[in-house]
């Protein structure tokens, strides 16, 4: 019998090989691998996917309070303008918000800069029950900050072993990580800057320094092939997630949080409480 298209095995389609190079180059930003369909077809089956992803994150909230410890983190990389933002707002608006926590990770502050890298990602992981969302993460500390020169190479060049044994932690803590890369290609990301120049309701995201980061774009791209490289670990793969379609971002992110629920397959918790006396004392009121 054919799967069903919202039970495709996204996991196996889109994780990157644990202690293998990765090479952007290889992979097809515009591919649609297990898609449903085209674009009406993929939006139509995302918002399918919701009824199941509410429930399940509902189940996991709930059994938190009786002491399950577990909760899932989503961590959302990518060139600018691959989608972060837009996977957010059309993916996670799925759940109930009461249940996420989401953080975007921008420039350290000051206070930030005086603790170690890790110190401000370690006060915005979820709580147990909770979904966490990062748009950008504490990969900005081994991308960006490579790029840029803002940090000594050697302290760069330990953080890999230090986010490998933090997410092996928060593995064996109870937390799933679902580490999504979404890879954009050159061509489509001029055109998403060009179409927020020309229109009026976009260009309140567009930023100059945008361009001057584009100009960058082969050195990024090695510092995410070296991250993607070397942060893929059995507790914490990535998975890449082909951006330049919108539409395919959305049913994929979408489509690995419901796989990995799925196996956490969370349950309420019974009840401590005389059902049927709390009934009768009901039904007794006037």
């Amino acid at each position: 019998m054919a799967k069903k298209h919202d039970e495709t095995p996204l996991r196996g389609l889109l994780r990157l090989p644990v202690g293998e190079s990765v090479d952007l180059s290889a992979h097809d930003a515009r591919a649609t691998p297990g898609r449903p369909g085209g674009k009406s077809a993929g939006r139509a089956a995302t918002a399918r996917l919701g009824k199941d992803l509410a429930g399940l994150q509902e189940r996991l909230w709930a059994a938190a309070t009786a002491g399950d410890r577990r909760r899932m983190l989503l961590v959302l990389q990518g060139m600018d303008t691959s989608g972060k933002g837009g996977a957010v707002k059309h993916v996670i608006g799925l759940f109930n918000p009461a249940g996420c926590r989401i953080h975007a990770f921008k420039a350290p502050t000051p206070e930030e800069r005086r603790h170690d890298f890790l110190w401000r990602v370690e006060k915005a992981l979820p709580q147990p029950g909770e979904i966490g969302i990062f748009d950008r993460s504490h990969y900005e500390d081994v991308l960006i900050a490579k790029v840029r020169s803002l940090a000594p190479r050697d302290e760069i060049e330990s953080r890999y072993d230090r986010i490998n044994a933090f997410e092996e932690a928060l593995a064996d803590d109870g937390v799933t990580l679902v580490k999504c890369f979404l890879h954009i290609s050159y061509d489509e990301q001029r055109r998403r800057l060009l179409r927020r120049l020309d229109r009026p309701d976009k260009r309140w995201k567009f930023d100059p320094r945008d361009i001057e980061e584009r100009a960058l774009w082969p050195v990024y791209r090695q510092a995410y092939e070296t991250a993607l490289t070397r942060c893929a670990t059995p507790a914490a793969p990535w998975y890449l997630v082909p951006a330049d379609h919108k539409w395919y971002r959305n049913w994929a992110v979408a489509g690995l949080l419901l796989e990995h629920l799925r196996e956490l397959d969370p349950r309420y918790p019974e009840a401590d409480l005389d059902v049927a006396e709390c009934r009768a004392r009901l039904l007794k009121e006037p």
